[in-house]
């Protein structure tokens, strides 16, 4: 697996420059936290590492097949977690996907729908379904957010551990959170040659 080049990357909504002359790499299986405060173009970039947008200059090259945490949880509301995660992660044995529910502290959840849970129970789907996806790299966008202090470290150490070997990309605000799984950190708002607007 090759790093990820971000060369000369701008992207604009309108009048507003969200990234400007973005130059980056991110090293191929190494976790890489990418911080900024709100608003400076952090989820920007994960799109268009993604795919799911384009960038107005410059370019992406060498991404491999991903996973996603999105800020939003992207759940079917009517399914169990376990079906939720069998979506992203189709390979996955039963067996492997109670186990780690068990884990993350979702014990019984597997056939309830995900309607009727906490937004920190969602949140703990949400990442289990790119976790145990076979994808060789994650993008993981505020994955924590929403957890209590405790849950959240035990979260982290949990993700950490299945993050071993594969390329990741941790968008977050908190410095914490990039200390605790081991990432080198990206400061995206110091690295652009002009200021940025943030995005409202």
């Amino acid at each position: 697996m090759k790093d990820i080049v971000v060369s000369h990357v701008e992207k604009r909504y309108g009048e507003k420059i969200v990234l400007h002359d973005l130059n980056l790499v991110l090293p191929a299986q190494r976790t890489t936290a990418v911080l900024a405060p709100s608003g400076f173009g952090k989820t920007t970039l994960m799109r268009l590492i993604l795919g799911l947008e384009e960038p107005d200059a410059g370019s992406i090259q060498n991404v491999p097949a991903c996973a996603a945490v999105f800020q939003e949880d992207r759940l079917c509301g009517d399914f169990g977690a376990l079906a939720n995660i069998r979506l992203g992660a189709p390979g996955c044995p039963k067996s492997g996907i109670l186990k780690a529910l068990d884990e993350f502290g979702l014990h019984g959840t597997a056939g309830k729908p995900v309607s009727s849970f906490s937004g920190g129970m969602r949140r703990r789907v949400s990442l289990l379904r790119a976790l145990l996806s076979s994808a060789p790299a994650l993008i993981l966008d505020e994955p924590f957010h929403g957890l209590d202090a405790e849950l959240r470290d035990t979260v982290i150490d949990l993700t950490r551990q299945r993050c071993d070997g594969r390329s990741v990309i941790l968008v977050t605000h908190d410095p914490y959170e990039a200390e605790r799984m081991g990432a080198a950190v990206v400061h995206l708002d110091r690295l652009m040659e002009a200021p940025t607007q943030p995005v409202k």
